[in-house]
């Protein structure tokens, strides 16, 4: 599910994912939006750049983006985006990068609410023992988004 504003991406996401209401609210409250169908340059680009990540074509992506969330939560969404490609990151040393290691649970809630999944790498966070935790997709998912990462 894609969504703009404002010649913007604001939202990448699942649409089957557990909080899709929450996300949608959220994004309707801050942006002052209505959500309706259709179709624009920056949708048709941004499924380009997807398709080209799927096809192991593209590593990072080259979009404008809205994000819709409290100031921590952007602080971590940008700290999200310079994981490298292909590589992983605990909680922890997700807080320690934001700057707050006692912040474990409020990174790995900001880490949840991401709106733009893919885009903005939230699957490159993983358990500090390596193990796969919590992501909007599914475990799945995120598995198969790492191991897509992987350089072979």
């Amino acid at each position: 599910m894609l969504g703009s504003i404002d010649g913007k991406l604001c939202l990448c996401d699942w649409l089957d994912r557990k909080s899709r209401k929450t996300i949608d609210m959220r994004l309707k409250q801050y942006f002052n939006a209505e959500i309706i169908n259709g179709d624009c340059t920056l949708i048709s680009k941004a499924l380009i750049q997807i398709n080209e990540y799927f096809a192991k074509n593209r590593r990072d992506f080259d979009l404008p983006l809205a994000l819709a969330g409290t100031r921590f939560q952007q602080h971590v969404w940008q700290q999200l985006q310079l994981i490298p490609f292909g590589e992983t990151v605990s909680y922890m040393q997700l807080a320690q990068r934001v700057g707050n290691t006692k912040a474990v649970r409020a990174v790995a809630n900001a880490n949840g609410a991401n709106a733009l999944s893919i885009i903005i790498p939230c699957h490159r966070v993983v358990g500090s023992n390596g193990q796969l935790t919590g992501y909007a997709g599914g475990l799945d998912a995120k598995q198969s988004l790492l191991t897509l990462e992987r350089l072979e």
